[in-house]
């Protein structure tokens, strides 16, 4: 891991009474209309005033920058419907409207062509608050997943994101990252210990899914800043990364890398306890922050915006069904307006009507060919619609091309957008058909523009398991086997992952290993699942 930065030492000292009093303090926004922030790579949505807004696209692209920096990481531009959508909330209260929990502080959902992320406002002026600290958390998940191509450790992932949610943006407009994570502390030594052999070794851990309240994430993040900033330990995370890339088990890669367990427990149980730490200071002219182009939202759309981040959030078919009401009636007052046809669309097509949803992309798309949800929505209904032909018939393969259509033209508007790509391979497996070179080299490309879209990583899985291609099924499935938040379906991956380890794999055995895919996609209760803090 590359350091390009200056370092600081100070006190690792906090209140926290004052924490949790910060915590507790009431926000309260200024009246002012929905507006809209884009930026190289945010989208950002919020009933705020223009610098506010504009404050906080600054604040995300510093830290993106800053994130690039301090891993030595030159990311490409993400292609537009790739950027991540952050809808600001007003206020904790909406908050727990949205998700139905108090516990929920925001949350990032991983969806191939709309990762986004839903969060509280941000409180104006302060160096580091603990809702912009959320959203940098939920950040840099998606900054870490959509630059690895192999699994990364439960350890890693959420020891990276405290890592660097932990920032500060200092007065001079420079920013200050690995910080101490003081919202961990009480974690670490009062919640029940994890042995930091259950950190580096998932097998040692034995885990049943069933973690009861303990240090995991206080821990990760401590063993997270001692291998950046010690100098003892500075530069076998590298290492250490290149061992499990190779195909080295979790332990195989920390005894080789990390060294002797016992003595690197007793050293973070040293670092622990020192009255200083290291942190990384990035002067301004060292932070990117891009173009930021801020817009007030029209008439309709401002209207249709609350009623938007709920259909965004996720609804089932009641939810759905609640929620078309409202929109239809916005939209009949609106219809002059692309943006909330296409909203619209998507509303119809969660409540179960195809040619409803498809009638409101068209009138969208009329308005604006650019609007690229229209496409996806269309796509959406028209397969369904498919779907729903008998199997084996004619007319079942030239709906699925009917079907594949607007993802064809939605190809043509955005090249990298993987929705596209990866309908464009169902269209031929869901009609019987084989696809071809180009739709499975479409498919390869839509998982890496978004690794962090489960269902998109195991539809690939399928394909290379359908063609004996067992270790680079192996693989693919690997990031799903060993996510943090993966719950049951990453049991079962890791089931078949296991399968494939007991050997041996016989030619033939792909068709075996595609049941027990199906098993485990059957056993998932949802889809992607969220990352939420």
């Amino acid at each position: 891991m590359a350091l390009r930065g200056k370092f600081t030492v100070h006190r690792v000292l906090v209140s926290l009474l004052a924490l949790l009093a910060a915590l507790a303090l009431p926000h309260a926004p200024a009246q002012a209309a929905w507006l809209e922030a884009q930026s190289t790579n945010f989208v950002i949505y919020a009933d705020d005033d223009e610098a506010e807004l504009r404050e906080l696209a600054q604040r995300l692209e510093r830290y993106h920058s800053a994130m690039e920096l301090i891993t030595g990481v030159d990311m490409l531009p993400p292609s537009p419907s790739n950027r991540v959508t952050i809808y600001v909330l007003s206020n904790w209260s909406e908050m727990r409207r949205l998700t139905g929990s108090q516990m929920i502080a925001g949350f990032y959902s991983a969806r191939a062509g709309r990762p986004a992320a839903f969060v509280p406002a941000q409180r104006s002026g302060r160096r580091s608050d603990f809702n912009l600290t959320v959203l940098l958390h939920e950040y840099a998940h998606h900054f870490m997943i959509s630059n690895s191509r192999f699994a990364l450790p439960a350890w890693y992932g959420e020891g990276g994101a405290e890592f660097f949610a932990s920032a500060r943006y200092n007065a001079d407009g420079g920013m200050t990252l690995g910080l101490p994570a003081a919202h961990r502390f009480y974690e670490l030594y009062n919640a029940r210990d994890v042995p930091l052999s259950w950190l580096l070794d998932p097998q040692a851990r034995g885990d049943d899914g069933q973690r009861p309240y303990d240090n995991f994430y206080g821990k990760s993040w401590l063993l997270f800043h001692m291998l950046v900033f010690d100098p003892e330990y500075r530069g076998r995370m590298g290492a250490y990364l290149g061992a499990l890339t190779s195909g080295q088990t979790a332990r195989q890669a920390a005894d080789g890398q990390l060294g002797d367990m016992g003595e690197l427990q007793q050293a973070l149980d040293d670092y622990a306890t020192r009255p200083r730490m290291l942190s990384m200071r990035f002067a301004p002219e060292q932070l990117e922050t891009g173009t930021i182009t801020v817009r007030p939202m029209n008439p309709g759309e401002a209207e249709m915006m609350p009623l938007r981040v709920v259909s965004v959030r996720g609804v089932n078919r009641d939810q759905a069904l609640e929620l078309l009401g409202a929109m239809r009636a916005v939209a009949a007052r609106y219809p002059w307006e692309a943006a909330v046809q296409d909203w619209l669309s998507e509303a119809e097509f969660d409540a179960g009507y195809d040619a409803e949803a498809i009638a409101a992309a068209d009138a969208a798309l009329a308005i604006d060919p650019s609007r690229v949800n229209a496409y996806v929505q269309k796509g959406y209904a028209l397969f369904r619609m498919a779907d729903a032909v008998e199997e084996d018939q004619p007319a079942r393969v030239a709906a699925y091309r009917a079907a594949a259509a607007p993802y064809l033209a939605l190809n043509a508007v955005e090249n990298d957008h993987p929705l596209a790509l990866y309908h464009y391979y169902l269209s031929f497996t869901q009609s019987g058909r084989t696809p071809g070179p180009s739709a499975r080299s479409g498919l390869e490309h839509a998982v890496e523009l978004a690794p962090f879209d489960w269902s998109l990583r195991l539809t690939l899985a399928e394909m290379y398991l359908s063609a004996d291609q067992i270790a680079e099924a192996r693989h693919t499935l690997m990031p799903i086997a060993y996510a943090a938040h993966g719950g049951g379906l990453a049991e079962r991956a890791r089931t078949l992952i296991d399968r494939i380890d007991s050997g041996p794999v016989t030619p033939g055995a792909g068709a075996e290993l595609i049941l027990l895919l199906h098993q485990a996609e059957d056993a998932a209760s949802a889809g992607e699942p969220a990352s939420e803090s």
